[in-house]
């Protein structure tokens, strides 16, 4: 699972309720600032469609699991402590929560949708939600500009590759930093003043993609989330943490049959207050097709970052491995990867020898440069 998202947000956004409903985990859950002292780290799983409803034939997932045709990967996701503004210059909790982002392919920005918490998080009534993204990305944006300035002594003068090793935590390759520049029409020698440096720092916080998770939605003013879908249209999902949180403890407990994502669920044993509150998140569901919570991790999956599912075999004709195991694997892989990339997380020995690869669906040879789609089955022929 080298790829992974975080959750990011102010306090009490309910940002630690959302990270605990994807992937329940034991978080701290408070409604007051700085719950989160220490990064939490869990497993989250997207769903798709399973291929084996095409073969006929049950798979076997080991590192996944299947349900009804759907299966569950997983993907690694982090839940950051609040940042508040002014964390670059150490306000609140600081900058270790900024650094903690770094690994992160894409944030998961958990807001306030009904506007009653501020910018610290604490309480209030009609608070601008919005004003929550617009702090994060200009909190992290100095927090990049922070890591050149820390740096610029020893790069001051060089040529833009000496930028490469500062930004290599970040994931941010050598092309990305090359493109980031040009766009900004910078000079290619490090002699850039304040304002330049803070551009690029901007170029380059944009690399670190942010989707909106706007939670509360259920107490939230119509008007509001009119606002958020137009202000931020394309990368926000409306949800509520707290009512998918309430439904997997629920069906942990055996009180109710859900699965994650679905806009229903049946109740199995509960008693009488439980079916109350239980009729309150049906009705939502009813109204909003699901929570939102599984839905916001899934755009961030397939939409923002473009991860498409490929599952490795060794009998192009069974599905299977050598032992004849059905689809026993399945990777995330990102958009515009090769069969040698694939081959590469099986093993790096088979990506070193790599001939071949045969697209099991179509009983085809593909080469080294075929460009993996959603859903592929794919055996490697190595030497």
């Amino acid at each position: 699972m080298s790829i992974s998202i975080g959750v990011v947000g102010k306090p009490n956004a309910g940002k630690s309720t959302f990270f605990s409903a994807l992937t329940m985990a034991d978080a701290k859950i408070a409604p007051f600032p700085f719950t989160t002292i220490e990064p939490n780290r869990g497993v989250a799983y997207v769903r798709k469609e399973c291929p084996h409803t095409i073969k006929g034939k049950q798979c076997e997932p080991r590192d996944s699991s299947c349900v009804n045709g759907t299966r569950f990967i997983p993907i690694q996701v982090t839940d950051v402590a609040g940042i508040v503004p002014d964390a670059h210059l150490g306000k609140g909790l600081g900058l270790q929560f900024l650094d903690d982002i770094r690994q992160a392919d894409a944030l998961v920005q958990v807001i306030d949708a009904s506007g009653r918490s501020d910018l610290e998080g604490n309480a209030c009534e009609g608070c601008d939600p919005s004003a929550e993204v617009d702090f994060l990305e200009k909190e992290i944006t100095h927090w990049i500009q922070g890591i050149i300035e820390r740096n610029w002594a020893k790069v001051k003068g060089r040529p833009l590759s000496a930028l490469y090793d500062v930004f290599a935590s970040m994931k941010l390759t050598p092309a990305q930093a090359e493109a980031a520049a040009k766009r900004l029409g910078l000079p290619e020698t490090l002699n850039w003043d304040e304002g330049q440096k803070l551009s690029f720092a901007e170029e380059v916080r944009k690399l670190k993609p942010i989707f909106i998770a706007a939670n509360k939605a259920d107490s939230a003013k119509p008007e509001t989330l009119k606002m958020l879908s137009e202000k931020f249209a394309g990368r926000v999902a409306f949800c509520s943490a707290a009512y998918e949180l309430a439904l997997r403890k629920a069906a942990k407990a055996g009180a109710v049959e859900y699965v994650p994502g679905a806009s229903s669920f049946s109740v199995r044993n509960a008693n009488e207050e439980q079916q109350k509150a239980l009729a309150k998140i049906s009705d939502y569901l009813k109204a909003s097709g699901g929570t939102g919570v599984q839905d916001a991790l899934e755009k961030v999956v397939n939409n923002t970052l473009g991860l498409i599912a490929v599952y490795p075999v060794e009998d192009e004709n069974k599905w299977s491995d050598r032992k004849g195991t059905v689809l026993p694997n399945v990777f995330l892989m990102r958009k515009n990867s090769t069969p040698v990339d694939l081959a590469a997380h099986v093993h790096t020995d088979l990506a070193k020898n790599f001939i071949s690869a045969v697209d099991a669906k179509r009983h085809l040879r593909i080469g080294k440069d075929y460009i993996l789609n959603d859903g592929d089955i794919i055996k490697i022929i190595s030497g």
